[in-house]
């Protein structure tokens, strides 16, 4: 099959529209954090442009939202010599993905020094990802589930207890979100998470490079692709999240339940068998010193993380087959043993001017145990900024460009050139590279709650093959905050 860039935009135009009104239920999300877009409450500044469909209070206690997200891939042929069981499919293709949620929280607890919320989301995810959401570590769609056959029918995403302990009478304005719905906080404090989550909702945030309803897409641009934090397959774990928050800067630590097997769905209830522990420091203040203006905010956090689980090791399968002992390398062929994999990450963000912004993220992890929850990334970087329409009078408009680098240790380059296969990767053999993405996107606000991007990311080396590519995917977004 082939087909021009223009003819791919048509199509997702034209999908685009019956999609919107097929959704307009409570709908599906993914494993990421609610949008950003705007303020969700109708007290916001009258000059302001509406960002949602339907008017929200900050003033009840209760708390009903709902997004839509629809996403249209799709690439054309690029150069493939060959191809393997989990390869980016060398021909021409597109696919559509449609993820949608509904956010309920209700405020126990009103008093600001011991805030209290219940949240509940319920969420559907359906259509699919170019090739499966196989054949690149850093995947063009952050909405797509690993597992297509898990269907649609809608699940439960999140439910938790939220609690704060206040450390000082002195109390800070804080926007309401799915996850918090005081808008008055103390501004030294202690809060506490417990229940279904997602990870990335508290650790690894960038307000540049987080959420793909509104932002970048990239797997690997949106978070850090070598933190291999716990979830299920759909992006979801069972856990507790502590946070420590004070005017200069935040801690938090979260425990979290793992996957009994590779992007499995269902999770290990042990923890003396499996755990995810993971640990951030963040730090408020300015990079660049004297070199801008004092009132140009700028955000510093450093990850850490520990997975304990069954985890296979690629040397020792690429030495059984090596062997003779199998008749292909795999990683999963073990007998259960609890092994411990970990890593480290740094998320930078400063503005510059009033409407331009820079990002940046590095990520390694030690690589000798196989990728099990999120993708197959050993150490990451990424450099990237955006834009606001604020410049140009389209205040909720905005266009952003980053390029990110993917790589695996030796070990895990082996085992794929062996041909072996991981749960994202597999061609069959491998002519090592590292896998680099550029992604530009520009997303306009066309009206109230109703969102529309086009992304285009180059890719180079896909799946880390250097006899591979490179490829384009062309993408068209439509968002709808209710």
């Amino acid at each position: 099959m082939t087909f021009s860039p223009t003819t791919s935009l048509l199509a997702a135009l034209l999908l685009a529209a019956p999609c919107s009104y097929a959704q307009q239920q409570p709908m599906p999300d993914a494993p990421q954090p609610v949008s950003q877009s705007a303020d969700h409450s109708s007290d916001q500044d009258a000059s302001e442009p509406v960002a949602t469909l339907f008017p929200h209070s900050d003033h009840t206690r209760y708390l009903i939202l709902g997004q839509a997200n629809i996403i249209f891939q799709a690439h054309g042929p690029f150069h493939s010599p060959y191809s393997g069981p989990n390869s980016l499919l060398g021909r021409g293709e597109y696919k559509t993905s449609m993820v949608g949620t509904l956010f309920l929280g209700f405020q126990l607890n009103t008093r600001p020094k011991y805030a209290t919320d219940i949240i509940y989301d319920e969420e559907s995810a359906g259509g699919r990802g170019i090739s499966e959401a196989l054949g690149l570590a850093g995947f063009t769609n952050l909405d797509v589930v690993r597992n297509p056959n898990l269907g649609s029918t809608p699940y439960l995403a999140r439910v938790e207890l939220h609690q704060v302990v206040g450390l000082s009478s002195k109390l800070t304005d804080t926007p309401r979100t799915p996850f918090s719905l005081a808008t008055q906080l103390p501004e030294r404090r202690l809060e506490f998470h417990v229940g279904k989550m997602g990870m990335p909702d508290f650790f690894d945030q960038n307000s540049i490079g987080t959420d793909s309803h509104l932002q970048f897409m990239n797997w690997t641009v949106d978070n850090n692709g070598a933190w291999d934090y716990a979830a299920d397959t759909r992006g979801y774990t069972y856990g507790f999240v502590t946070e420590y928050y004070s005017p200069t800067f935040n801690a938090r630590y979260g425990l979290a339940l793992m996957p009994t097997v590779a992007n499995g769905i269902d999770l290990e209830w042990n923890l003396r068998r499996a755990r995810a522990q993971n640990f951030e420091f963040e730090l408020h203040r300015g990079l660049l010193g004297s070199l801008l203006k004092p009132e140009r905010k700028g955000v510093v956090r450093v990850l850490g993380f520990v997975n304990d689980a069954n985890m296979g090791v690629y040397r020792d399968a690429n030495k059984a087959f090596l062997a003779g002992l199998t008749k292909t390398p795999e990683v999963t062929d073990h007998a259960f043993r609890t092994t411990q994999k970990y890593g480290v990450g740094l998320n930078v963000e400063q503005e510059i001017t009033p409407y331009l912004r820079a990002f940046g993220r590095f990520g390694w992890n030690e690589g000798q145990h196989e990728s099990y929850a999120y993708t197959e990334v050993d150490d990451t970087y990424e450099m990237g900024a955006d834009y606001s329409g604020r410049a140009f009078n389209r205040p909720l408009d905005k266009i952003g460009l980053t390029f990110v680098t993917n790589a695996i240790k030796k070990d895990h380059q082996t085992y794929l050139a062996l041909g072996g296969k991981g749960f994202i990767l597999g061609d069959g053999k491998l002519n090592y590279a590292r896998e680099d993405t550029l992604e530009g996107y520009y997303n306009l606000h066309a009206w109230r709650g109703v969102f529309y991007a086009l992304d285009l990311q180059y890719i180079n080396h896909p799946g880390y093959n250097q006899d591979r590519g490179p490829v384009l995917v062309e993408s068209v977004r439509m968002h709808v905050d209710f």
